[in-house]
């Protein structure tokens, strides 16, 4: 809400439309964007990784539900550290989330060239991505993003593809002999369980859907009861979809040693298993909805990050600059910029990088999360007032506490370039806070993540508008 003009989103909302937008966020096309790197590093055990990854994010949902019935406002994993911790911790928690914002869009980017090169083996890589991040560059100062009608069809038109894959993929399996026993892809290879989860922490990308769902509270009609349930739904189907595509792909198309995997398949798996279980034809369909869809996508995620930058830049957060508008097109052309420059390193890294630094920064940000709920209900600022009871310690105590240290030991199997990475960026947070606030003493400024954070006294009225149901209330005593 915007106190300075009385202007505020609109309620809209409802728990199915919140779950369809979860899904699309996820993206359920993207269980072949990790097939081929997961699989190599389980033996062609993306399955368990899934299976693994899926648990740990059902503990962290719930901490993110319980967070959304206490701050029904946008603003996500930032909003509920800085609520619960303070404006330090809060700034920490959204810089690291930059690292998603800025490697999302960069991904799509080096999809999209891998796909589009199946299909045109004579033309480099590198020429597509680059044309796709100049056009969305073009559309992104001119003003012009995807509506939400069209990411839907995409989306739509995706499941679609998912379902046929499915089907196909599970008759492949009947009609050949050779096939892998029923409960072959859930077996450990010789290598155990440590790269089942190493692909367990990469796989934490896929799930950024029901953080996304989080942002809308400001538009659902009864966030408190709407969006809880929006995340949780989105988790299990979105989960449930990628354990049942990874394991009849398993079955349909294995390999002996996946350390000895094409090049295409480990970055085109999708390509390469339409094509094993459909044909040639069904094999270029995919790759037409997978262009389209990493182009929307990344379109989406550049205007996103762009809006950011320049509320940063406006703020004072960061420099001023980023925060000038393009007086043609009134659109943030410095911000727009510095994240198109940004996004030229798709031509230098791989993907498998790109997975990895967008999987720290989540993991980072949900840690935080199962936190904050902890600190939010059993230890709030200013003490309790209320012994709270044998529930309330298990639901905001045990469940947040085990999908912290599940969270960590994902966030720990991370690869050890990946921590440097991400270290240096958390070091360059510090820095600019440090500066920004006179080492640390004056009041940390606030990074927006939506148009307008809330103030505590604007999070206060809407909490008084949607107020706990009673179950809940008396869990919380």
């Amino acid at each position: 809400m915007s106190e300075a003009t009385g202007a505020h989103l609109k309620r809209t909302l409802g728990p199915i439309t919140l779950t369809l937008f979860g899904l699309s966020y996820m993206a359920v096309g993207t269980v072949f964007t990790t097939y081929g790197i997961v699989n190599q590093l389980t033996e062609g055990h993306l399955v368990d990784s899934y299976i693994v990854a899926l648990v740990v994010m059902l503990f962290t949902a719930a901490s993110y539900a319980a967070m959304v019935r206490r701050y029904p406002v946008a603003g996500s994993a930032y909003t509920y550290s800085q609520q619960a911790f303070g404006g330090t911790t809060g700034f920490l928690t959204g810089w690291v989330l930059m690292l998603d914002y800025l490697f999302i869009p960069m991904i799509n980017f080096l999809i999209l060239g891998l796909y589009a090169s199946t299909q045109f083996p004579s033309v480099p890589t590198w020429v597509f991505t680059l044309a796709a991040l100049i056009a969305v560059f073009v559309f992104n100062v001119l003003g012009i993003s995807l509506v939400g009608k069209i990411n839907t069809v995409i989306v739509v038109v995706s499941l679609a593809a998912v379902i046929v894959f499915a089907i196909l993929a599970i008759k492949a399996a009947i009609n050949d002999p050779n096939a892998p026993s029923l409960l072959e892809p859930f077996i450990p290879g010789s290598v155990g369980y440590s790269p089942i989860f190493t692909g367990a922490a990469i796989l934490a990308l896929s799930f950024l859907g029901f953080d996304a769902v989080s942002t809308l509270s400001e538009e659902a009609k009864n966030p408190r009861r709407d969006i809880p349930r929006a995340i949780m739904l989105t988790t299990i189907i979105g989960g449930l979809i990628f354990i049942v595509v990874s394991y009849v792909g398993a079955r349909a198309y294995y390999l002996d040693d996946w350390s000895t995997a094409s090049t295409e398949l480990l970055d085109a798996a999708g390509a390469v298993l339409f094509s094993h279980v459909g044909g040639e034809v069904l094999a270029a369909i995919f790759v037409i909805i997978t262009v389209a869809g990493c182009f929307g996508s990344g379109l989406a995620g550049q205007v996103a990050v762009s809006r950011i930058l320049y509320s940063m830049g406006r703020d004072g957060i960061l420099p001023k600059p980023l925060g000038i508008l393009s007086k043609r097109f009134g659109t943030p052309i410095v911000a727009a910029t510095t994240v198109s420059i940004v996004a030229l390193a798709s031509l230098f890294v791989s993907l498998d990088q790109a997975a990895f630094m967008i999987s720290f920064g989540a993991l980072a940000a949900f840690a935080m999360v199962n936190l904050s709920v902890i600190r939010t209900y059993l230890f709030p600022k200013g003490g309790r007032t209320e012994p709270v009871s044998a529930w309330g310690w298990f639901r905001y105590g045990v469940i947040p506490l085990i999908g912290f240290g599940l969270t960590i030991w994902l966030w720990t199997s991370l690869e050890g370039l990946t921590w440097i990475v991400g270290g240096i960026w958390m070091l360059i947070g510090v820095v600019i806070l440090a500066l920004k606030t006179g080492f640390f003493r004056k009041p940390v400024p606030k990074l927006n993540f939506s148009e307008e954070i809330p103030s505590t006294e604007a999070i206060d009225a809407l909490s008084a508008e949607y107020p706990l149901d009673a179950a809940e209330a008396r869990s919380e005593r």
